[in-house]
């Protein structure tokens, strides 16, 4: 006659209430409980793998827009992340052309000191880009007599100069590289939030 080692007590499973098992690999307290719990098993299974379809299927929809997106949907996505940065980076200045503070309750927008459609080349430099309030934006075509002084104290001469020297260049911009800039927009966005 083998002694047998008594296992010691567990919680069951399904009901959560002690028991002792009479082998090592017993998780429930009774045969109920054991079918009870395999049943939950198998529905925690089942919605895992529709889950896991759901996140497939919501894959291959992303990847089937992207390819069917144009070079000008692309560059939208990337403006859009690029004035996010820009309006996270000023985020305690306030408006560029005029002088509402930073606690300013209106809407905020990302300002282009040379417009988007007549300087393609300056459009996604962050020292064309600044925080605009959004009068000073939309009513006052960015209110452009008081944004020159205030972009020259803020950039610099240098700096100023360089983006009047090429805010005629003409760039195309290509799909890939606007992938790239947009990878490095989010990233950057991400760094900005994580500060704050």
């Amino acid at each position: 006659m083998t002694n047998k080692k008594k296992l010691k007590a567990k919680a069951c499973r399904f009901c959560k209430v002690d028991f002792h098992p009479r082998n090592s690999l017993q998780v429930t307290c009774s045969p109920p409980c054991a079918i009870k719990y395999t049943t939950l098993l198998k529905e925690k299974k089942a919605k895992a793998a529709i889950k896991k379809a759901q996140y497939k299927e919501r894959v291959c929809v992303m990847v089937r827009k992207n390819k069917a997106k144009t070079r000008s949907a692309w560059l939208k996505d990337l403006q859009t992340l690029v004035n996010r940065y820009v309006r996270l980076r000023d985020e305690k200045d306030g408006c560029i052309s005029c002088d509402k503070p930073a606690t300013w309750n209106g809407q905020w927008h990302c300002s282009h000191y040379y417009s988007v459609g007549s300087s393609s080349f300056v459009r996604f430099n962050l020292w064309n880009l600044h925080k605009s309030c959004s009068v000073c934006n939309n009513f006052l075509s960015a209110n452009i007599g008081a944004y020159t002084p205030r972009i020259i104290e803020k950039i610099g001469q240098e700096r100023f100069d360089w983006l009047y020297e090429n805010r005629s260049q003409i760039v195309n911009y290509d799909i890939e590289w606007v992938k790239r800039a947009i990878k490095v927009a989010r990233k950057g966005i991400k760094r900005l939030e994580r500060r704050q």
